[in-house]
């Protein structure tokens, strides 16, 4: 992500005018459901995100961070804070880094929408994946923290933290691809393009041999986490909305399609001189990956890279019909949306490298 890119999504704002809440009925609510909440507070606007409207609340000992599902006509399934809120609270029993929920809210009568209300974590987003404002000789480190913690987060038994009923189980590939497959065809506002078209044909009849299930985050980038003020440690992961369980193969994948990613799109490294940078390559990352999750390799590891590719693209065409219907949570998400034919072209490049 570029430097006016990072300026644009850090911090908090003004509310946006089609983004207002009811202040009002906020405090009321959060009177009755916050324990300790007591007034007066300011609400404000986070700039970052593209699909759930985010705001910091502040009072005079507290602050808070209220995330809302967006108004308007939906994707069915799309913007789930009800499954955000479940997943975050249900990994806190077991000591992973989230930020503590302190109430969910899903009567409409109240904002609008359903919301809840977490802790706000204090400490540092990274939105370059170069990790630039850390020495040369902590950053290694970070990528440490970034790999250690995905792989904590695959090695919690979903059943031990009640959460075995948070998605469906086997076969997720097939249904992933279904689901994003259904998702680009249904928006027709986005329109059609070739590279989905092709990549729509190719995937399901590439699926890789065995399955496993676990508590995949579906967006574990480091811009999506908070790091410790000062240490190179992971101190809460965000952004639960693609979370479900599914094949920790993909979701690592996913993390680790960065070293693919032009840092223009999402925070990413391709063209970055990773030696000079003190970086460690993508196989030593996917070596450690392996290390701690017990893995001697990763075989077909271009298909989870081709996957992944083409689900983001799919995402992105997500946002471009978002904004061409005016539902759009981030002002930013129409820049978004320019760059998904990029992102679909990127997804058939790495199709053709597993070909």
């Amino acid at each position: 992500m570029n430097v006016l890119d990072q300026q644009a999504n850090a911090g908090a704002g003004v509310v946006r005018a089609d983004m207002e809440v009811d202040e009002q009925a906020l405090a009321r609510w959060m009177r009755a459901n916050v324990e300790g909440f007591s007034g007066p507070m300011t609400v404000l606007q986070f700039k970052g995100g593209q699909s759930i409207p985010t705001y910091q609340i502040t009072t005079p000992s507290h602050s808070y961070v209220l995330r809302r599902k967006p108004s308007g006509v939906l994707l069915k399934g799309a913007h789930s804070v009800e499954r955000e809120a479940q997943v975050q609270q249900a990994l806190a029993t077991v000591g992973f880094s989230v930020p503590k929920v302190f109430a969910l809210c899903t009567d409409p009568a109240v904002l609008g929408t359903p919301f809840y209300v977490m802790e706000r974590v204090e400490g540092r987003i990274f939105w370059d994946a170069t990790f630039a404002q850390v020495s040369a000789a902590e950053r290694p480190l970070y990528f440490e923290a970034m790999n250690q913690t995905l792989a904590k987060l695959h090695s919690i038994e979903p059943s031990a933290v009640g959460l075995e009923s948070y998605g469906k189980t086997g076969n997720y590939f097939s249904r992933q691809i279904s689901r994003w497959t259904r998702q680009y065809l249904e928006d027709e506002a986005a329109g059609r393009n070739p590279d989905m078209d092709l990549l729509v044909q190719w995937l399901p009849e590439h699926i890789p041999a065995g399955d496993e299930t676990r508590i995949v985050h579906g967006d574990f980038r480091c811009d999506n986490m908070i790091f410790h003020p000062v240490e190179p440690k992971v101190v809460a992961v965000l952004d639960w909305e693609l979370s479900t369980l599914g094949h920790p193969l993909a979701d690592f994948a996913n993390h680790a399609m960065m070293y693919r990613m032009p840092p223009e799109i999402v925070a990413g490294l391709a063209g970055a001189d990773l030696h000079s940078l003190n970086i460690p390559s993508e196989s030593r990352y996917v070596q450690a990956y392996c290390e701690r999750t017990g893995r001697n390799s990763i075989p077909d590891w271009e298909f989870y890279i081709a996957f992944n590719f083409f689900r983001m693209a799919s995402i992105f065409h997500g946002i471009k019909g978002r904004v061409i219907r005016g539902t759009a949570a981030s002002a930013h998400a129409q820049e978004r949306a320019k760059s998904f034919p990029l992102l679909a072209s990127l997804a058939r490049k790495a199709l053709e490298a597993c070909r």
